[in-house]
């Protein structure tokens, strides 16, 4: 509570009204004593500190306790408001005093973790795709080159219109579209010079289709559709490259089922251990104890997968298998979420209930797939 609540202090110097009982004022000045007059007014002395104000024009910010029989103020002024509130009535606070708990409320019960999603529709969706590819990929290789090739249309579509509708970007999606399906099937017939080469030709379209418009902006948006060229059917064209050895649909099984394993191992380890933030300004999601779960749970994997479905495979090199995956699949998710973050979205689209869109179940798959692809051809060929 501060001073000014209880009003100016007496001054030296300043003659207040008298007493209506009385008619006696009194005073203090220097050099002359006591001096004493009848009725209202001043006596000649020192010169007032402050304004003299009437007893009934005295501006007072909250009502005074009454002290019986109590002397006037002096000396320390903190000392003799105590002694008021003490010999005087109970002073109501003007601040709120904190209500005291009551014993007979139930404590509240501890809100459990929500996963953030409808977790029966992910589940749903995921084991319809994940049959799809399965049926695709060990049926006709063609036909799984298609679905990535239709996966790869689809999330270049969801990214430029994003892009669009968040930045006023406009990345020219026809070509995009054309090119990078074209990549997909050219790294699976002609290999890695095949992928470069129509990655090439892909970027050169952007630029020349990018020219039939008004050249406002035009460094921008092709800049965004080279980046889409290589973020989406680039890094995508190694899983078809995966698919071309012996064993192809067993690489990429493997490298499916180590990629599912990390993400459902952060998740679930996260969900229920995680405690220390991994990158909460990125993605305040995901935590250390997540990160460690994947590693974990995608190691244990790999050293299954690359010793039972890999031929020429040993369980050491799933063990460096999996951590390389563990380790990609979580940068590849917080270069996502650095994305969706600065358009200012939640998922990049709404095509797959409980997972938001194709992109952001490529956002892992993407950036793992040229890694897993090395790792097979340093570990056992690419025969």
């Amino acid at each position: 509570m501060n001073d000014s609540s209880w009003g100016a202090p007496p001054q030296a110097g300043y003659w207040g009204p008298t007493d209506q009982g009385h008619g006696q004022a009194y005073g203090q000045s220097h050099g002359h004593g006591h001096i004493r007059s009848q009725g209202h007014g001043y006596v000649q002395g020192a010169a007032p500190a402050g304004p003299a104000y009437d007893a009934h024009e005295a501006p007072q910010t909250r009502p005074m306790p009454i002290v019986p029989d109590a002397a006037a103020y002096g000396g320390n002024q903190d000392d003799d408001r105590g002694a008021a509130q003490r010999s005087g009535p109970p002073v109501r606070s003007e601040t709120n005093p904190e209500p005291m708990p009551d014993s007979s409320e139930p404590a509240p019960t501890p809100q459990k973790k929500s996963a953030g999603r409808d977790l029966g529709a992910a589940i749903g969706v995921g084991v319809g795709l994940g049959a799809v590819i399965v049926a695709s990929l060990f049926v006709v290789k063609a036909v799984f080159v298609g679905v990535v090739a239709v996966a790869v249309v689809v999330g270049l579509w969801e990214l430029t219109k994003r892009l669009e509708e968040r930045k006023g970007i406009r990345a020219p999606l026809v070509p995009l579209a054309i090119g990078g399906a074209a990549m997909v099937v050219a790294g699976y017939v002609r290999g890695p010079e095949g992928a470069w080469v129509a990655m090439a030709l892909t970027t050169l379209a952007v630029l020349v289709w990018r020219m039939t418009e008004p050249p406002e902006n035009y460094l921008r948006d092709v800049t965004a559709g080279v980046f889409a060229v290589f973020y989406v059917p680039f890094l995508a064209t190694f899983v078809a490259m995966m698919l071309t050895a012996d064993d192809g649909p067993q690489r990429v099984l493997t490298f499916l089922l180590l990629t599912v394993v990390s993400d459902t191992g952060a998740y679930a380890v996260g969900w229920r251990f995680g405690s220390h933030k991994l990158a909460p300004r990125i993605s305040p999601g995901k935590t250390r104890e997540g990160l460690l779960g994947a590693v974990a749970f995608a190691m244990a994997a790999g050293a299954l997968c690359t010793q039972f479905l890999i031929d020429d495979g040993a369980w050491w090199q799933g063990l460096l298998l999996g951590l390389a995956v563990a380790v990609t699949a979580t940068l590849g998710d917080l270069g996502e979420s650095m994305i969706k973050r600065d358009l200012g979205i939640k998922d990049m689209g709404t095509l797959l209930p409980g997972h938001g869109g194709i992109m952001d179940r490529l956002d892992s798959l993407l950036p793992t797939a040229p890694v897993v692809w090395l790792l097979f051809v340093l570990f056992v060929g690419s025969g």
